[in-house]
């Protein structure tokens, strides 16, 4: 049969993005190749939500996701697949039910098993007709008389009609991401955003707060550089080395590209619900309370303790004794609490890359490239990326969908 009729794809990447492309490619007739460097592919699906994956979040906000593309090609792309049918696909094409946690806001397997995700899209793929090769490192890729041959470090070069480059990013390198999509694409001519770790924990040497390590709480963080703000609630760790949990994660990138481009930056904690008329209100000086029974039971009381040493007042300290100024630094501690910081955990800890190849650079419908015909992408290679909480799992299916549908058009 005809290469028009029947083309031959290489998808590079069996991730989420890479696996979905072959699936629609497959089913629409396609000779796919799956080439997957590991020997197993899908690994950051397998450590997703702690061995869960959150496949989804419980529902979709666009305005979450960060790039430095335009938001309007961002959107776009997101709508192609919308959240509610990609929730059915995974329930009623993969066969894996679907729970949602409502305290995360987070879309689980019923199973609580990731393994189920990574096996039911490989699955599918394979019965679609798509060809699992793992063990392959692709070095080149290189347009020849109008189709693609593409290098492979050992083996003699294959010879497509196109390509899908579904490579990831260069977070968690231990899964496969090196960044080689990143650089084959860059050498092909395309636009690619300085790239940075996102969604990554926070440092500061030496820890101020090391001796509270292990405490957890919800939480509202906020970081600014003075050109960049991000606001997330949510779960806050303090670690050994500085902090963790979605929020810290959520906000991080501001303070990596802060730190990239030898900018300050500040991280800021507001540790309880309350805002500062609520705690004037809880702190107003009256009665036989003490401070430290007001505050620790809005917070954990190792933290109520640091914070109000911060503060320089005692705990012991009646409210109707405490100085108007001591107050004063008390509730700013709680509502704009500063978290000293020097750096971050990088791309081993990173849950997604920031930056990549321009959006300007695909057609939005398809993912196909605009510098090169036949070359399409999807995923973590591209410039974007959401909160955590299933929104990258969100970008990863529905580019890789139309990197699927796009090469078969």
């Amino acid at each position: 049969m005809p290469a028009a009729s029947c083309p031959r794809i290489a998808v590079i990447g069996a991730g989420a993005a890479g696996t979905m492309a072959a699936i629609f490619a497959a089913a629409g007739g396609a000779e796919v190749l799956l080439l997957e460097r590991t020997g197993d592919g899908g690994r950051k699906i397998l450590i997703a939500g702690g061995g869960r994956c959150n496949v989804l979040p419980a529902a979709l906000d666009e305005r979450r996701f960060v790039t430095d593309s335009s938001p309007h090609a961002l959107r776009n792309i997101l709508r192609s697949w919308p959240h509610a049918e990609q929730r059915a696909f995974f329930e009623h094409e993969v066969g894996i039910p679907l729970k949602e946690e409502p305290e995360t806001a987070k879309l689980f397997p019923v199973s609580d098993r990731a393994r189920d995700v990574r096996d039911g899209l490989l699955q599918l793929a394979a019965a679609r007709g798509a060809t699992f090769v793992p063990g392959v490192t692709v070095t080149g890729l290189d347009p020849v008389d109008g189709r693609w041959r593409v290098t492979t470090d050992g083996g003699a070069p294959l010879d497509v009609d196109r390509v899908i480059v579904a490579t990831g990013g260069l977070s968690v390198p231990t899964t496969g991401s090196d960044g080689t999509g990143l650089r084959l694409l860059e050498r092909l001519g395309h636009a690619v955003h300085p790239t940075y770790a996102a969604l990554t924990p926070i440092t500061c040497d030496p820890p101020p707060f090391g001796h509270l390590a292990g405490v957890s709480l919800v939480a509202t963080v906020t970081a600014h550089d003075g050109r960049r703000t991000a606001t997330a609630t949510g779960g806050f760790l303090f670690t050994k080395h500085g902090y963790s949990g979605p929020a810290v994660l959520d906000v991080s990138h501001v303070l990596v590209r802060a730190r990239q481009e030898g900018r300050p930056a500040a991280l800021r904690a507001q540790w309880t619900p309350h805002d500062e008329p609520a705690w004037e209100a809880l702190l107003r000086p009256e009665g036989t309370r003490t401070v430290g029974g007001v505050v620790r039971r809005e917070l954990p009381d190792r933290l109520a303790d640091a914070l109000l040493a911060r503060a320089g007042v005692d705990p012991a300290t009646a409210l109707a004794q405490l100085p108007r100024e001591a107050r004063r630094r008390v509730i700013e501690e709680l509502v704009r609490g500063d978290l000293p910081w020097t750096g971050d955990e990088g791309y081993r800890k990173a849950e997604v890359t920031g930056g990549g190849v321009s959006l300007a650079e695909v057609h939005p419908r398809t993912m196909e490239s605009r510098r090169c015909p036949g070359l399409f992408l999807c995923g973590e290679v591209l410039d974007a990326f959401g909160p955590i909480g299933g929104y990258n799992f969100c970008w990863a299916w529905a580019t890789g969908r139309a990197a699927g549908l796009g090469a078969i058009a």
